[in-house]
């Protein structure tokens, strides 16, 4: 790419490294690492920014401050009277999903792979770090996110603590964007809404405690499985009575263990779950009740329960107006074929949620299906594979809303 190249040619652009990057793809999805321990992914980033002469910051992102393996990178505006500073976000870790897959790029860790396409991810903003940094013509300063442990590790909420979206490198954040490979979505197509687009995600590990007894004796005991099981059966009401039919709850108890021998009534049962939410209120409603059902449906079975509560990622919740400038610029990009308003919010969750709670932000899908009637592979199984065909149209987003 020459330095006189601007927005103009920008799908020619794309094109001529496209191969570059599926090579980076292809390594990426090969050497998947989990949260935390993206050393190898980070040196990958580090390496290209370095090639490409755009200066960085390193390990960031960790569980502690001023470690980790998160990378901010930042592109400076070309102009005297630069826009606001934007910035870009790329998770990079994996899961511990054991691959099945028959291609020349699969896992080669044992029980990890890249189920989520964060390898997808990371390689589109390496590919609009090749390209911003050699435009002549930048109106806006550019900050790009490579965030370690999307998947549980809240690293978009460490990479924020160590002051990613304030001055550690480039003028402070003004607003942010992030993109996600969709299964649900076909090639060329951009999706998104305003306002919720994924839940909050809060955890929860209940421990009842009874008293043990022999199984020919049951009067003797405080039986926490029949209490457990009382509970499972009443935390579904928090749907279906303390909900609002028109909002969207999701309860779901997904562990149940107690008991060592069939003869046995067992002391203590312990119950593990997600409770998912569209909105503050309707989270704090529902672990209100969620407290108040468990305790007392636990006192009625002569038990005691105990709740260790996990906040999780809050709502990803974009922005009404940066949403609204995602679709403008999608109708721009040659590689678009498609918009869509997502009807509805997904209960997954995203921790892209933090840097939306800080400034303007939005959030948007980039579709992955080859069309409507060939099922894609889903996210978090283990015969997902990021599609290289979306990777075009991932960059050219990406450049747009850095350069608009």
């Amino acid at each position: 790419m020459t330095t006189s190249a601007t927005t103009s040619d920008l799908h020619d652009q794309i094109e001529s490294i496209i191969d570059e990057l599926l090579t980076i793809r292809h390594d990426l999805h090969a050497h998947p690492e989990l949260k935390f321990k993206e050393s190898r992914t980070s040196s990958v980033v580090q390496g290209h920014l370095t090639d490409l002469g755009i200066e960085f910051v390193a390990n960031i992102g960790g569980k502690e401050p001023s470690t980790g393996t998160g990378v901010l990178a930042h592109i400076p505006a070309t102009v005297d009277n630069p826009g606001p500073c934007i910035g870009l976000r790329a998770d990079m870790d994996a899961l511990p999903i054991t691959e099945i897959s028959t291609s020349d790029y699969k896992s080669t860790n044992e029980g990890v792979m890249h189920a989520c396409g964060h390898d997808g991810h990371t390689t589109i903003l390496l590919g609009v770090a090749k390209l911003l940094s050699k435009l002549d013509h930048r109106p806006n300063p550019i900050t790009l996110f490579f965030q370690p442990a999307e998947e549980g590790g809240a690293g978009a909420a460490k990479m924020i603590r160590d002051g990613a979206m304030d001055d550690l490198l480039g003028p402070p954040i003004t607003k942010m964007f992030g993109l996600h490979g969709w299964p649900d979505q076909t090639l060329g197509t951009i999706a998104t809404r305003p306002g919720p687009l994924l839940a909050s995600t809060d955890m929860f590990t209940v421990t009842i405690k009874g008293t043990q007894a022999h199984a020919a004796y049951p009067h003797l005991s405080s039986d926490p499985i029949v209490a457990g099981s009382a509970i499972v059966s009443a935390a579904q009401t928090i749907v279906s009575r303390t909900t609002a039919p028109t909002d969207s709850v999701v309860v779901s108890i997904t562990t149940f263990h107690s008991g060592t021998a069939f003869n046995v009534i067992p002391g203590a049962a312990i119950l593990q779950g997600t409770v998912r939410t569209l909105s503050d209120d309707s989270r704090a409603t529902t672990k209100a009740r969620f407290f108040e059902l468990v305790e007392s449906t636990a006192k009625a079975h002569g038990t005691a329960a105990q709740i260790d509560w996990i906040p999780g990622y809050p709502v990803t919740k974009n922005d009404p107006a940066q949403t609204e400038h995602v679709f403008e610029i999608a109708h721009s990009a040659g590689n678009c074929l498609n918009t869509q308003v997502v009807p509805d919010a997904t209960l997954g969750g995203e921790d892209f949620s933090y840097y939306a709670q800080r400034v303007p932000s939005c959030f948007f899908f980039l579709g992955l299906a080859k069309d409507q009637n060939t099922p894609f592979p889903g996210l978090h199984t283990p015969s997902f594979d990021f599609n290289d065909q979306s990777i075009p149209l991932g960059v050219e987003m990406m450049c747009r809303l850095a350069l608009s």
